[in-house]
């Protein structure tokens, strides 16, 4: 009751925006919706990005304020549009979370409780704190995520169980600050945006624990195109590293100016 009161009161002093980066998500939004502490999260904002089925339609049926692209623009362009969409609502707190029903967006209070704190500007929903096989996580997916962690770990300074998760929160201070309109609008777009963080110096990541759900419905990256993130995380890795070293400075790695 107490934690439940203290979330209550940061609701009034902190605008927290959930934000759904939607592509044909019509089969799982509404018990993704369902999911989602309103006494928690102010404000519902969904980006479509062209989808081919009823997303938006039962987005309107549920009064969610939604964002229609007029072309495909990515994984990486839809989130480009949301955390603007986020930070003209005026959010304090953007928790970007797939309408696949994956992640447990009951947990959101957890994820943004240091934010509000003030122990962090970046969170993770982590599905390795918990047990991912035991979720239905795929073995080589598994493996592969294991191995791109291990890898960013080394090269970030971090010590993280995981960094390719759908369910994270930034403050705005962060998205004020990293010019992620730069980075890419494909799936490396996550990756980016966090080497961009750790390339700054200025703010802290940190990450909780997110149950997760493998099913038919909610989308999955399949084994050829997890191949190639999996290469594009590579070179994020390694410009990163040419940045920091000042063997090649990257203007993507470059902290937004205050006021730009």
């Amino acid at each position: 009751m107490v934690l439940r009161g203290w979330f209550i009161y940061a609701r009034h002093v902190t605008r927290v925006v959930v934000v759904m980066p939607a592509y044909n998500a019509a089969r799982t939004l509404l018990r993704t919706y369902r999911e989602i502490p309103r006494d928690v999260v102010d404000h519902i904002i969904l980006v479509d990005d062209v989808s081919a089925d009823d997303t938006v339609a039962i987005a309107g049926l549920l009064q969610i304020q939604t964002v229609v692209h007029s072309q495909n623009l990515g994984y990486g362009g839809n989130q480009k549009t949301c955390y603007d969409a986020a930070l003209a609502d005026g959010a304090d707190i953007a928790v970007m979370l797939h309408p696949d029903y994956q992640y447990d967006a009951t947990t959101i209070p957890t994820l943004i409780a240091p934010i509000i704190r003030g122990d962090a500007d970046l969170m993770l929903g982590s599905r390795f704190l918990g047990d991912p096989l035991g979720g239905g996580m795929p073995w080589w997916k598994w493996l592969s995520n294991r191995f791109l962690t291990a890898i960013e770990n080394r090269a970030f300074g971090l010590a993280l169980s995981e960094y390719h998760t759908g369910m994270r929160a930034y403050s705005r201070a962060l998205l004020e600050a990293i010019p992620y309109e730069r980075n890419s609008n494909d799936f490396v777009f996550d990756q980016e945006l966090i080497a961009q963080v750790v390339a700054s110096g200025r703010f802290r990541i940190g990450e909780v624990a997110v149950p997760t759900r493998y099913f038919a419905e909610a989308s999955s990256v399949g084994l050829r195109r997890s191949v190639v993130y999996g290469l594009a995380t590579i070179r994020v890795v390694v410009r990163f590293l040419m940045h920091k070293r000042g063997w090649r400075t990257s203007t993507q790695l470059t902290t937004r100016t205050p006021g730009a």
